[in-house]
């Protein structure tokens, strides 16, 4: 089973409706390749990141600490890509603000980005449709989820 990492507020936005689109430029450790939306049906992996509260609108959002090893993670959604596209007009990403919570300067930043293979000027962005899973999936938190990289298998 394959798992997109992905913010837990980005996760609970996307479970709640308040998101309906995922924007991405890809990590680290994506390879020789760069990113891609290379699945199109995936669950959601929570990932936590101490200050994600700074780069998304929602207000309150509680500060975690990163996943330890041997913590249990538990993943209560599935998603669907119903289109992948890569954008590279600033004023068509600019248009998608109302789908999304994060703020235009962490879009803007990660637009304009370039570096690790990746261009300036470009993002990657999937319209999803999510589905609260019957039954969450728990796994143990390991190594081999950890990394800058979107996908992970489970």
């Amino acid at each position: 089973m394959i798992a997109f990492k992905e913010w837990d507020v980005v996760c609970e936005a996307l479970e709640s409706g308040n998101q309906s689109l995922i924007l991405r430029k890809g990590g680290i450790h994506e390879g020789r390749e760069g990113f891609s939306f290379a699945h199109e049906e995936f669950v959601l992996f929570p990932t936590r990141f101490h200050a994600q509260g700074d780069y998304v609108t929602v207000p309150g959002v509680v500060a975690k600490p990163e996943w330890e090893i041997g913590e249990e993670v538990v993943m209560t959604s599935r998603v669907r890509v119903t289109k992948a596209v890569t954008l590279t007009v600033w004023e068509d990403v600019v248009a998608l603000n109302d789908q999304h919570i994060w703020t235009e300067k962490t879009i803007r930043d990660r637009f304009f980005w370039e570096g690790k293979g990746m261009a300036s000027g470009s993002i990657h962005v999937a319209y999803v449709e999510v589905e609260k899973l019957a039954e969450p999936i728990r796994v143990t938190y390991s190594k081999k989820y950890g990394g800058c990289r979107s996908w992970v298998e489970l």
